[in-house]
């Protein structure tokens, strides 16, 4: 596939991470179980009924994932598949009508292709994110699940997460709010998810935080960062190899652990996925389990992950209710800042994509 493109005109070092308008939006309409073909439209507006059951029984879904210049002028839309995949998951737990996975990325690349005017320069630092939406149309006010669904794709560039360097934030952790049950629907990427977590996280955010959400259950264990994945590294002793180490000395040396919450209440994030691969690349043992709260004392590393930030530092953790603090270091640690980079290098085309992530696309002037 190759795009002739005509790059707009636009201040992209002052790209945030929020909507731009761009050209296009795709749209694909399911009637009686039955999907019709894609399209672009200008017109930006989703027209459905007000009795429609996407708005009162909150039944959508929707996802994001990116689109990335690379070094070498290609365009690279990382791990598409997986997004569709996850989104079927989503429409199949909701009782919607699914998305198969070719008509999904279809959609996206029509959406690319229609607004590849607006996908920032590669030195930008920023990328062309679209945000596939799956909303039930059937008008009625009984409770029950809708049949008829609209999917749209809704292209649109965004700036680095971290404008100025790869930098750190503090969290404080969650005992009060349940962002999502077990069992429910936290692992399903829906809108409810996020409304619940909102006022936890403006309190937090207020405060100069990012909130730490712990288990609904038991408020022991940590559950997701404001929206995104935890990621802890954590050091574990290792044989050292035979002839190693001196006489009488304990034959054991430092190791790194990957680890990650595992909940029916978590999102599968698939950056988090990305990570954990290139972290057994990399020779980390790699966990994931459930996390107590005061586990964050033999952490040497910590971090939430996701699609808009990759990965974003925790600098420190505030316990309110046990007056603890658990820091991790003013700047990003060593083994976050390779991750953070190998992905990085991946997305960009600055490496071999050797698990064929990326989707590539030619594109010429």
């Amino acid at each position: 596939m190759q795009i002739l493109f005509e790059m707009k005109e636009i201040d992209w070092e002052t790209l945030t991470f929020h909507y731009t308008e761009t050209d296009y939006i795709v749209r694909c309409a399911c009637h009686g179980g039955v999907w019709e073909k894609p399209y672009a439209t200008q017109d930006k507006y989703i027209r459905i009924h007000a009795a429609a059951t996407g708005l009162h029984y909150g039944q959508e879904c929707f996802e994001g994932l990116k689109a990335f210049r690379g070094v070498d002028g290609k365009v690279r839309i990382f791990r598409m598949e997986e997004n569709a995949k996850r989104m079927y998951q989503s429409a199949e737990g909701l009782l919607m009508t699914p998305v198969p996975t070719d008509l999904f990325c279809e959609a996206v690349l029509l959406a690319l292709e229609k607004n590849i005017d607006f996908l920032p320069p590669y030195e930008s630092g920023a990328t062309l994110y679209f945000r596939p939406l799956l909303i039930a149309t059937t008008p009625d006010i009984s409770v029950g699940p809708g049949k008829d669904c609209e999917f749209v794709v809704i292209p649109t560039p965004i700036g680095p997460y971290f404008p100025n360097g790869f930098k750190g934030m503090p969290a404080i952790v969650n005992r009060t709010v349940g962002r999502a049950a077990a069992q429910g629907t936290g692992c399903w990427k829906v809108g409810g998810n996020y409304a619940a977590s909102f006022r936890a996280s403006e309190v937090a955010h207020a405060m100069g935080y990012e909130c730490m959400f712990t288990d609904a259950k038991t408020h022991m264990y940590i559950d997701e960062c404001t929206a995104s994945n935890f990621i802890g590294i954590k050091a574990y002793p290792k044989p050292l190899p035979k002839g190693k180490g001196a006489k009488g000395e304990r034959r054991e040396a430092k190791g790194w652990e990957y680890i990650t919450p595992d909940s029916s209440a978590i999102l599968p994030s698939i950056t988090n996925d990305s990570l954990m691969t290139l972290a057994r690349e990399m020779g980390m043992k790699v966990t994931r389990r459930p996390i107590r709260v005061e586990e964050l004392s033999e952490i040497s590393e910590a971090a939430a992950c996701g699609t808009a930030c990759v990965i974003s530092p925790i600098t420190r953790v505030v316990d309110p209710d046990n007056d603890i603090t658990y820091s991790f270091g003013d700047k990003p640690g060593v083994i976050l800042t390779k991750l953070y980079h190998a992905l990085q290098d991946i997305q960009y085309g600055r490496t071999e994509d050797k698990y064929g992530w990326c989707r590539l696309i030619e594109t010429t002037k």
